[in-house]
């Protein structure tokens, strides 16, 4: 869409026509501005918005967060010392299933840099597991600094309240949060710049195309006529010629003839000038950086840190998944200790996860050839149960 400008006369200004000058000096040259593209967007630093132009609307926050949750949630975990527990931590809402659960879990947690889980009770025992968006929930803390209660919002307008004994150390729920020197910071928020920059570039290039892909000018007039200012009727004529003549896309590459002392300046850079290209792919990076996963996962073109997608794929577990599942690991085991066994202990099964088969295949042959390790020894140091017993 053009935006026309018509400077008044005798008025100063980015888009106005110059003052008139003395006689004795050169005679003023009106112009009339034409703005192809709007100022650029800043998303706002809250969750909502972050969410909104972040995970919705970029396609590379969107994959990393779905990989990250969906690899997370796919590891399974070992729970050993409690069959009650093991059944509370597969058992899942109904229409649901206990990875979605995980996957909401670890997707809030890359999104606002906190996560909560909730023991839904039954008869006074912890039935099933639920994840709830950060926003609903609201820590109460006593003056020592303990979170003594939270209050949930519901769908429905109104809250509950969960309560935290202090004394037994029973909690109906697990907040975890990525670590942060004041607010929780998540890595959306540590990539905010890039997403603006990586959506703005998208914008911009879609508002080029609206435009017949040209920059914004000025139409200068040179009054040759003698005529410092168009009339009315060339002013509107010759807005209705651009307008009908030459904006669209089916009007793209159609030349401009400009008569009566009319003369077309650029005011914007060119996208080769800009490089916006570039810029979009840099910005895509730092985005891929924040969450820690490697930019040739997600097809970036330019990346040369890794020989081959194998091993991004390699570093992608050991560096950003592994930790995360170990972490949320060892919360749910002091967590849900108080409300089964004190001698409950829950780890990931990384020997299950598929990813990781090489580095396993490369450690049994290191025991393998390790002759001066028993065979109990071996296993051991394999992760394995001592020899008879149950893996």
């Amino acid at each position: 869409m053009l935006n026309f400008f018509k400077p008044a006369a005798g008025r100063s200004g980015f888009f106005a026509a110059p003052k008139p000058l003395p006689p004795e000096s050169k005679a003023a040259q009106p112009l009339i501005a034409l703005q192809l593209s709007s100022g650029a967007h800043w998303t706002p630093r809250n969750f909502s918005a972050l969410c909104r132009e972040g995970f919705a609307r970029n396609p590379i926050v969107y994959r990393c967060v779905r990989l990250i949750a969906e690899a997370a949630a796919s590891v399974p975990l070992k729970v050993e010392g409690n069959k009650t527990a093991s059944e509370f931590l597969t058992r899942s809402p109904l229409m649901s299933s206990s990875t979605e659960t995980l996957e909401a879990f670890y997707g809030y947690l890359q999104l606002s840099g906190e996560a909560y889980l909730e023991a839904r009770m039954r008869d006074g025992v912890p039935s099933f597991l639920s994840a709830l968006n950060p926003v609903a929930v609201t820590p109460l803390q006593t003056q020592t600094g303990a979170v003594a209660a939270w209050d949930i919002d519901t769908a429905g307008g109104d809250s509950r309240r969960l309560r935290h004994d202090l004394a037994s150390g029973r909690s109906p729920l697990l907040s975890m949060c990525l670590f942060s020197p004041q607010d929780s910071v998540s890595p959306l928020q540590a990539a905010a710049q890039a997403v603006d920059l990586h959506n703005e570039g998208g914008r911009w290039a879609k508002a080029l195309l609206e435009n017949s892909a040209r920059p914004s000018g000025a139409l200068i007039y040179k009054g040759a006529s003698g005529s410092e200012h168009l009339t009315e009727d060339q002013f509107e004529r010759l807005k209705s010629e651009l307008d009908t003549g030459h904006a669209g896309a089916r009007h793209a590459g159609r030349p401009l003839v400009l008569e009566g002392g009319l003369d077309w300046k650029s005011m914007s850079l060119s996208p080769t000038d800009m490089d916006f290209i570039q810029a979009r792919r840099e910005a895509a990076r730092e985005i891929a950086l924040a969450f820690g996963v490697p930019p040739m996962l997600l097809g970036l073109p330019g990346d040369n840190t890794y020989a081959n997608y194998r091993e991004a794929n390699q570093a992608f577990w050991r560096q950003t998944i592994i930790p995360l599942v170990r972490k949320t690991s060892d919360g749910l085991q002091s967590w849900l200790r108080p409300w089964f066994d004190e001698a409950l202990t829950i780890s990931p099964d990384l020997e299950k996860v598929p990813a990781l088969s090489e580095d396993r295949n490369t450690l049994w042959q290191r025991l393998t050839a390790a002759t001066f390790l028993s065979d109990a020894d071996k296993r051991a140091l394999a992760g394995l149960s001592p020899e008879g017993g149950a893996v």
